[in-house]
């Protein structure tokens, strides 16, 4: 009877710690930026007040720089999807978190984009690329997408 009892309490121990990383997840997400402030003629800091800090940085010959800036779409923070998380650990006594949990990891889809900026750190050109498709910096000869 004694073993009934701790395998109950340390079996609702567990529910409880892992009940509510869905609920977590959802509430946590990124915010998207404003990519129509990335524009050709925008400033250095204007493109970093959206996508935050340049991930590489290359200076090419003609002094020119290319960053390179990492961003997330479709991850923003939703109160609707973290109350369902809530209603379906309740409805399923926590089971749900086995379904939720990666769901909520799966959200977002992960973009890179290219900013080509002048010696006055004035956008010049734009280049968006899906993450993980192979990009060439520095040659010049590589005509960057001129965005208007």
């Amino acid at each position: 009877m004694t073993k009934r009892w701790l395998v109950i309490v340390v079996a609702f121990v567990v529910m409880c710690q892992v009940s509510g990383c869905s609920v977590m997840m959802a509430m946590s997400g990124e915010q998207e930026p404003d990519l129509g402030a990335v524009r050709v003629g925008a400033t250095r800091g204007e493109v970093e007040l959206q996508l935050g800090k340049a991930d590489s940085i290359t200076t090419l010959d003609d002094g020119r720089r290319l960053d390179k800036y990492k961003y997330q779409l479709g991850n923003e923070p939703s109160a609707a999807r973290a109350i369902g998380h809530g209603a379906m650990d309740v409805l399923t006594l926590g089971l749900w978190e086995l379904i939720g949990t990666p769901i909520e990891g799966f959200q977002g889809e992960n973009c890179e984009i290219t900013v080509c900026y002048d010696e006055n750190d004035v956008v010049v050109a734009i280049n968006r690329v899906p993450l993980g498709v192979p990009t060439v910096i520095g040659d010049s000869d590589a005509p960057l997408q001129h965005v208007e």
